[in-house]
């Protein structure tokens, strides 16, 4: 079983719980979260001989990239769990019908969308309950298919991208969708390096001499893995993953902390 730390705290992912983020998400903050959205831990008990395995997030990914995001792909909505472009993340899916997806996805081009619910989705949570129009596609890059036919995965981000419309006939939800690819120009490469050292000071990984290092990632896998993982509230999320770009998500961040608004 797939261990989540919160607070501090180890425990265990069940079945049942109030909100279907903890549910699908086996991981969402804590230091193994951490490791593995930049792509430094191997999330236990997945194995390298698993269907994709998952690479460091220097840009030398194996896989689909920007230019091949379909114009049609499955989205999977959660609570307050949210994929950025240059991170990844482990998921535990359990629900039938993002099985079905899954499976789907495997027998293809292994790209899913997340995105995020909007408040009061509760009610409506077994239908189709309202989304953010903005969420970010990943590829998956690791799987572990568990005997009662539950998922284990992580997701490698590609892009962000924009629902354009719907196709709800599936069991799980698809989606027409726009890309909205993201580049550090280099105009923005020096400011963008000028705020790595406070960034990194927010970064804690489980091991130490893990490679890579803190200092070999790219700055725009620094800036997202930590709007990924670090505690803020779905809408501090939401408004980090529309920003332009790496520069303007990085002096969000910073912005944030100064106002004392993160957390781990």
């Amino acid at each position: 079983m797939i261990g989540a730390m919160r607070g501090g705290r180890s425990s265990r992912l069940v079945s049942r719980a109030p909100r279907p983020s903890r549910c699908y998400a086996a991981f969402h903050h804590g230091l193994l979260a951490v490791a593995i959205a930049f792509g430094f831990l191997w999330p236990s008990p997945f194995a390298p001989s698993a269907i994709a395995p998952l690479a460091a997030s220097s840009g030398s990914q194996a896989g689909p990239a920007v230019a091949d995001l379909p114009p049609a792909i499955p989205i999977f909505p959660l609570d307050d769990i949210m994929l950025f472009p240059h991170a990844s993340r482990p998921l535990h899916i359990f629900e039938p019908r993002y099985r079905q997806m899954v499976a789907d996805a495997l027998e293809g081009n292994r790209i899913i969308g997340m995105v995020m619910l909007r408040p009061g989705y509760e009610g409506e949570y077994e239908g189709n309950p309202p989304i953010y129009e903005i969420g970010t596609a990943g590829v998956i890059a690791n799987v572990e298919e568990l005997a009662d036919g539950r998922y284990n995965i992580v997701l490698r981000g590609i892009t962000k991208f924009r629902v354009a419309s719907e196709d709800q006939s599936r069991p799980y939800r698809m989606a027409d969708v726009v890309a909205i690819p993201e580049t550090v120009g280099e105009d923005e490469r020096d400011p963008l390096r000028r705020h790595r050292p406070l960034l990194l000071e927010l970064l804690a990984l489980d091991d130490p001499d893990a490679t890579p290092t803190p200092d070999e990632l790219p700055d725009a896998a620094l800036v997202d893995g930590l709007a990924q993982f670090l505690g803020m509230s779905r809408f501090d999320r939401m408004d980090l993953l529309r920003q332009s770009g790496s520069l303007a998500r990085a002096d969000a961040l910073v912005a944030m902390l100064d106002r004392g608004e993160l957390s781990r």
